[in-house]
């Protein structure tokens, strides 16, 4: 039976019963059972289809991961310069890139698949004797996490980079570890030189 006339019957039925036959009611009495079977059929494709969504939200997370991860590398390198890189770079791929994949796979796993495409990462890494490696910013430019790297001088033991990061959770206060590299006894060069 097409939808119109069905819907026409409808509302016929519940006008001359004056409201006592609801229009689900007389719904009910008009669908065949070629509809019912149609309708089964539809319900158990929707079915099927969200058993296909946490896969499209795996797909999407792990993209996401991959993304951030180029970028995490890049701005890493880019903020070290040419006169620390080089020096630290083995044992910061060793040690640090892989923590900050286990940070940012705890963020992506807070955000359902589509919201992690507007989740971005900001482009400039800290100059100077600042500890900004790179953030993760949602779309309205709040920040999410922020990675950072301090220079730590303990008494007697040298210079050393410490990589960590912190959450909006607590509103930033708290030092998540990543690791960290030991420099040497001198001090190391400022940041992207």
């Amino acid at each position: 039976m097409p939808a119109w006339l069905r819907k026409s019957l409808v509302v016929l039925i519940s006008i001359f019963t004056f409201g006592m036959v609801s229009p689900a009611q007389a719904n009910g009495f008009l669908t065949t059972t070629t509809d019912r079977a149609e309708k089964s059929a539809s319900a158990e494709t929707s079915y099927y289809d969200t058993m296909d969504s946490p896969l499209d939200e795996e797909a999407e997370r792990d993209k996401f991961i991959g993304r951030a991860m180029k970028e995490a590398e890049m701005q890493s390198f880019q903020k070290f310069g040419k006169k620390i890189g080089p020096v630290i770079e083995d044992e910061f791929r060793q040690t640090i890139l892989p923590n900050i994949e286990k940070a940012i796979e705890m963020v992506a796993v807070q955000y359902p698949g589509e919201r992690l495409n507007y989740l971005r990462i900001t482009e400039m890494p800290g100059g100077g004797e600042s500890e900004k490696i790179f953030h993760i910013i949602d779309d309205n430019g709040k920040d999410i996490i922020r990675f950072h790297v301090r220079r730590d001088q303990p008494p007697k033991e040298g210079f050393w980079f410490n990589f960590h990061y912190h959450t909006y959770h607590d509103s930033f206060q708290t030092h998540y570890e990543l690791g960290t590299i030991f420099w040497a006894k001198n001090t190391p060069p400022k940041w992207k030189s």
